[in-house]
């Protein structure tokens, strides 16, 4: 326990449960007619905050570890930030370092994977999320990519985009494909073969997470590998065509395609290639990687002969399950979390969410941690519904609550996310995400009845903003009009702050006040360890209660 021992605080512990509620993608919006969280009806989120007030925390930009203030917060690093009670170095971040300074094309993995298929004579594959929105990737690291593998004298590449229409604008797919076109016509010279080989929208194609939907991975595997899927001549035709018959569908929701000439498909991946996973982000880039790197124990589909390659993520995914094995940039090292502390010191701790949401209250609280800490832990992953989510704005809010309320009395600290906000702002159906706000609000009432219940407290917050804004606006601030009425969906999370509303009925702790200059998201658990009894142990941000 050296090192570990929590030391006595400087107010009284809160005798009953510590509960942190994350709403995920509810900010502080401007409060006007494309904020969901406004218009919503929300009478127990509005009470709390009138009763014991709130702040506003910054969880976008570098408050979260971010290159610039500019980069929407995400819900990785936003509960890194929650669960660490730190700011660390991102994914992005880490990337534009690692280019800037070479150390990506001097490292090992790059040489392996160039040496590859200079020895084989196969193509160099990279599959990733082709946008500049910097949350899965940034189109610049792709193109950085191809540049170094051009003047190593890799003589043939092939690209795999998934579209975004997501932290980007819902239909700028053929801005980053023409991008991406344009240097690849450039490099395909003196020998060179550089294409576009497949692709599909992020929600169709290769990238789910936490197991939802491995169907969408197959797909992937279908089209990248196997060369399988239905055929056309270029992106731009893809996305154009698919578009037109869809009546309007965003690039995310773009079914899967295979690009291909006289001789069938351009770019399947055969024994001897190098397969690069440019995002740098991991919850969607787990799946993917487990079908190119696990035995014949891979439990997704039935894969087929699987291909003899050499495969790296940008970063490695999963530290704990070494996943992938091969990676270009280390990834932030994570240590002494919240998390670890409590178990450290024998406090029971209860994390639970749908699917969705499930990994970011376990894995990315945890410091990018699979697993438990020790045995006085709960984690419970409620099924998420297979629909979408537009269709069904309360998911599974009520049986997380369910699942709350059950496990209130057994444990000191509780952790939960409820994903609505966040998974129906995504879609950009105003009314939808109006109703997901309203469904997490009727549950919050449950929950705080409760707290209160069993003389406890209840930490009401967000990871980032996005229901807060549902429509995109334009240069000027102004919403921008869809052409026949209405405003052009925003599918994307905002810059907005998220609340922080410290629920103590019971007047057990001093309310929250303005401690510390720009609180941000990493201030909860410091103020978590207080209501607990603590001190916030060194190397934690500070806590946001106000003097006792």
């Amino acid at each position: 326990m050296a090192g570990w021992q929590l030391d006595k605080g400087r107010i009284a512990a809160v005798p009953g449960p510590v509960l942190v509620v994350v709403m995920d993608g509810v900010g502080l919006g401007p409060g006007d007619a494309g904020d969901a969280v406004r218009l919503a009806r929300t009478p127990t989120l509005d009470r709390a905050m009138a009763d014991f007030g709130h702040l506003a925390l910054a969880a976008h930009g570098t408050a979260v570890g971010l290159p610039s203030d500019d980069d929407m917060g995400n819900s990785e690093v936003g509960h890194n930030a929650l669960g660490a009670g730190k700011v660390y170095d991102q994914g992005a971040k880490l990337v534009e370092g690692a280019l800037a300074d070479g150390s990506l094309f001097e490292g090992e993995t790059w040489r392996w994977l160039v040496e590859g298929v200079r020895a084989s004579g196969e193509a160099l594959h990279l599959i990733g999320l082709l946008s500049d929105g910097n949350v899965h990737s940034h189109e610049a690291h792709l193109h950085a990519l191809l540049r170094d593998a051009a003047r190593q004298g890799v003589r043939t590449v092939r690209v795999h985009p998934l579209l975004d229409g997501r932290d980007v604008g819902a239909m700028t797919a053929l801005t980053y494909v023409d991008r991406l076109e344009a240097v690849l016509a450039e490099l395909s010279t003196g020998g060179r073969d550089y294409r576009v080989a497949s692709g599909g929208g992020r929600m169709t194609t290769t990238m789910d997470r936490y197991e939802a939907e491995w169907a969408m991975v197959e797909r992937g595997w279908q089209v990248h590998v196997r060369g399988e899927g239905r055929r056309f001549a270029s992106a731009r035709q893809a996305i154009e065509t698919l578009r037109e018959e869809g009546g309007g569908t965003t690039d995310q929701f773009l079914p899967s395609f295979v690009i291909a000439d006289d001789a069938g498909p351009v770019g399947p991946i055969r024994d001897g290639a190098s397969v690069v996973l440019f995002n740098f982000r991991g919850d969607r880039a787990i799946e993917i990687s487990r079908a190119f790197e696990d035995g014949a124990d891979f439990p997704g589909f039935d894969r087929g002969p699987v291909p003899k390659v050499r495969y790296a993520g940008m970063m490695q995914y999963d530290g704990d399950l070494k996943l992938p094995s091969r990676f270009l940039v280390a990834p932030p090292k994570i240590e002494r979390t919240l998390g670890e502390h409590l178990a450290r010191n024998g406090i029971s701790q209860f994390a639970c969410s749908e699917t969705q949401k499930f990994g970011h209250v376990t894995y990315f609280w945890n410091g990018n941690r699979s697993g438990k800490f020790d045995e006085r832990e709960t984690y419970l992953e409620i099924p998420s519904d297979l629909v979408p989510f537009e269709q069904r704005p309360w998911m599974k809010a009520a049986e997380i609550a369910d699942a709350t309320l059950k496990a209130l009395p057994d444990f000191r600290h509780l952790r939960i996310n409820f994903a609505n906000g966040d998974m129906v702002g995504h879609t950009g159906h105003l009314q939808a995400a109006i109703q997901a706000v309203e469904a997490v609000d009727l549950q919050l009432d449950r929950l705080l009845r409760a707290v209160k219940a069993h003389r406890g407290v209840a930490l009401i917050t967000a990871d980032h903003g996005n229901a807060d804004e549902m429509f995109m606006r334009d240069k000027k601030g102004a919403f921008e009009g869809d052409g026949v009425g209405g405003f052009k969906p925003r599918t994307s999370h905002s810059l907005n702050p998220v609340p922080l509303c410290l629920y103590d009925p019971h007047g057990f702790a001093p309310r929250l006040a303005d401690t510390v200059p720009r609180p941000g998201l990493a201030n909860l658990a410091g103020t978590v360890f207080e209501l607990l009894g603590h001190q916030v142990p060194d190397g934690f941000q500070a806590s946001l209660l106000g003097k006792a």
